[in-house]
């Protein structure tokens, strides 16, 4: 059944709200006085500059706990090197709230291929540098060496991406549970605001953050699990056939260190931290689908630290069951041994109704940065100071995106008052608006209201997507609450214009062509930036996204209605190169695509392994999670030598003279010459841009040559291929 949580605006307020409402929440000493502080109960500690706005992970957070009647300061982008920069507030009263900032400072700072970038957006002058290498470990680091008795909560998207054992793509292995290298007390996954609101009131109460074991949303450290819980055993991937025959099912020994429950079936344990009798059960995962368990009092046992760190197929097998343990109203908690310690992963948030939602974004943010930053440019404000956000979550769950991970797939919306409002707000109070509201979205452009037709069904839903491999008729795909608003929106007085510059879910809006011909007339200036990712089945198939035939099908649509209103306008579609499962021959295939329809990316994203994707899981483990995982299970190309990644995306740009020389050796080696040439059914020509021929033109075609189409020439997949690695380059600092 649907799960139920209490309103984030019914605690009682705590006693300093008699301080009222801060401007901007204090950076400094000299803020505090003039607001009468002589102390904070919180202070935020993050790796951005402070732009109070609702964009902003830190700002939310710091007028979620205000509004709750806490004295909340921030200490924004502090130097590491220098103790004085965490000191500046004082010690607070409760806790320190510590996040690396709206992106993963691992991100922020390099690219997919390991290169140190020249800037950082959410920096004023966009200066880079000014954040550590795993901001958050290191700010927990000099927190707890600052102030051993004070609780560290952690938080924000690097710390969410962390909560269990991850690939570490910087460092090119699996690295442990933030929890353990930064020292936090206790780590908030996804939308912290219920969390976080809890866990200030309890510790204003005088509990110990010890005793604040059973928060959701949240991972902690425990020493073991506790009596009178059920232990799901899903450690290993190839379980005998007949598990309720093992021998001594009741002598089974809980081990210290490395955990292993090959032979628990059916068996029980005292409890180690409590002193009654109450036994903990412990059955393995094959036997679960035979009872009904509570998800309250039972805990899913993921491979350790120790195995998925040396065996990547259980590293994908552990990915697997965490993404089947997403959907708050059935998900269980997750226990992973690292050591001789637990790491407790409690139950995923359960999401903000749509008022508490309106709550939230109507706090009083000044929707600026702070004023110690003066005319300072902010790239990410610059970004966002005109745009709206309408919701929260996705459920396309998209293999390398890492939404469905941070914010869930429930779809979380505002109300369309609370948006019409704020763009009131923004006419009114937002310097250098001139009438243009740059976006009206979030993860998604036009995912706004659409959920399951019934609670029931959403509850006991363990999909991992709901469009794929199409979409499900549980689903709601009426887009006319967003339409609605657009067309509300567009009323405004003073707003002359609302673009749309979120994610455009294509496969969703072809099923509401009355969304797309408000989109199409209305929204787009031009240009349509939309994500096909690839063309090949046997690629999108692992990012878990639609066949091209859709793009073809939202095509026609953009086309039809822009004919309509007498608008010239283009799609911009964006392609992902070197994604776990691709092939060079999926690549070239792709390339043709490009040719045929003559386009010509400029700007080409390669695969990035980010934190707890799954497509990070089949980057390392050369395995796919997506179905069940085994030890014969059939291995995935990937390609992960840099010289590799770097042919995928010279592929990609094949009409840059640059790529000639790469693309060209590779077509060779392949026997694919007929590719080679000067007319238009070739994909590069035989002449460098510098008129000078390739000396290995020997059983070519003649230049300009007659053939069929690009789409008659599509490559013929092979599944051979030399393994790669990738973890010959150097990698960026550890800690």
């Amino acid at each position: 059944m649907k799960q139920v949580a209490p309103h984030i605006n019914d605690f009682p307020k705590y006693w300093a709200e008699c301080y009222g409402t801060a401007p901007y929440l204090p950076m400094s000493r000299a803020e505090m006085d003039e607001l009468g502080w002589d102390s904070c109960d919180i202070i935020l500690v993050v790796g951005d500059a402070y732009v109070d706005h609702p964009s902003f992970g830190m700002a939310v957070i710091g007028r979620v706990l205000e509004a709750q009647g806490f004295r909340v300061g921030i200490i924004a982008q502090p130097d590491w090197n220098n103790p004085a920069d965490f000191q500046a507030l004082g010690t607070p009263n409760l806790f320190f709230g510590v996040s690396a900032g709206n992106m993963d400072s691992m991100i922020n700072r390099y690219t997919a291929d390991l290169k140190v970038r020249n800037d950082d957006a959410y920096t004023p002058h966009g200066k880079a540098g000014k954040r550590p290498d795993r901001a958050l470990t290191v700010y927990c680091q000099k927190l707890k060496a600052l102030y051993k008795e004070v609780p560290i909560v952690a938080g924000g998207i690097e710390a969410s991406l962390r909560r269990i054992a991850q690939y570490d793509h910087w460092s090119g292995k699996v690295r442990r549970s933030v929890l353990l290298d930064s020292g936090a007390d206790i780590v908030l996954y996804g939308n912290a605001e219920r969390a976080i609101i809890e866990i200030a009131h309890e510790l204003a109460m005088g509990k110990p953050i010890s005793d604040l074991v059973s928060i959701r949303g949240t991972a902690l450290v425990r020493d073991a699990i506790p009596a009178g819980f059920t232990e799901v055993d899903s450690t290993r991937i190839d379980w005998p056939g007949k598990i309720d025959a093992l021998p001594n099912p009741y002598e089974y020994v809980h081990s210290e260190g490395e955990n292993n429950h090959s032979d628990a079936a059916g068996c029980s344990q005292k409890g180690k931290q409590s002193g009654d009798d109450v036994p903990i059960r412990v059955i393995p995962m094959p036997l679960t689908r035979k009872e009904k368990l509570d998800p309250e009092h039972t805990v899913i046992r993921l491979p350790s630290f120790e195995k998925v760190s040396k065996d990547p197929a259980l590293y994908a097998h552990a990915s697997r069951i965490l993404h089947l343990e997403s959907n708050p109203n059935n998900a269980r908690i997750l226990v992973q041994k690292h050591g001789s310690k637990e790491i407790w992963v409690n139950r995923p948030p359960i999401p903000l109704e749509t008022d508490e939602m309106d709550s939230v974004f109507d706090l009083p943010y000044q929707r600026r940065p702070h004023p110690s930053y003066g005319d300072a440019h902010i790239p990410a404000y610059e970004m966002i100071k005109f745009s709206v956000n309408i919701m929260r979550g996705c459920f396309g769950g998209c293999t390398f995106c890492s939404i469905t991970e941070h914010e869930g797939r429930v779809i979380q919306s505002r109300s369309e008052d609370s948006i019409l409002k704020e763009i009131e707000n923004i006419r009114d109070k937002t310097p250098g608006f001139t009438g243009t509201i740059s976006d009206l979205g979030g993860p998604t452009a036009n995912m706004y209201q659409l959920n399951c037709v019934d609670d029931d069904i959403q509850s006991n839903c363990r999909k991992l997507s709901c469009v794929y491999p199409s979409i499900c008729p549980n689903l709601v795909t009426d887009h006319s609450p967003t339409t609605q608003l657009y067309r509300k929106a567009r009323k405004i007085d003073g707003v002359k214009r609302v673009a749309i510059a979120s994610g455009l879910r294509y496969d969703l809006a072809v099923e509401d062509p009355e969304y797309v011909k408000e989109l199409v007339q209305h929204h787009v200036g031009g240009y349509l930036k939309i994500a096909p990712e690839h063309t090949e089945s046997n690629t999108l198939d692992k990012m878990m996204k639609p066949g091209i035939g859709t793009y073809d099908a939202f095509k026609a649509m953009f086309d039809k209605f822009s004919k309509e209103v007498g608008k010239e306008q283009y799609l911009i579609p964006y392609f992902i190169a070197a994604h776990p499962g691709c092939t060079d021959e999926d690549m070239i295939n792709l390339a043709l695509w490009c040719k045929q329809n003559d386009f010509r990316p400029d700007q080409v994203q390669t695969f990035y392994p980010s934190p707890m994707a799954l497509a990070t899981a089949m980057y390392y483990s050369d395995r796919n999670p997506l179905s069940k995982v085994t030890y014969k299970s059939d291995k995935l190309f990937t390609a992960k030598e840099l010289p590799q990644r770097q042919l995928h995306k010279a592929l990609l740009r094949y009409h840059d003279p640059k790529n000639w020389p790469i693309i060209r050796k590779t077509l060779q080696e392949k026997g694919l010459t007929h590719l080679i040439g000067d007319g238009p059914n070739h994909l590069i020509p035989w002449q460098d841009e510098d008129n000078q021929y390739s000396s290995k033109r020997t059983h070519g075609k003649k230049a300009g040559s007659k053939k069929a189409g690009p789409s008659a020439n599509k490559v013929k997949q092979t599944s051979s291929h030399k393994r790669a690695k990738f973890n010959k380059r150097k990698r960026p600092s550890q800690f």
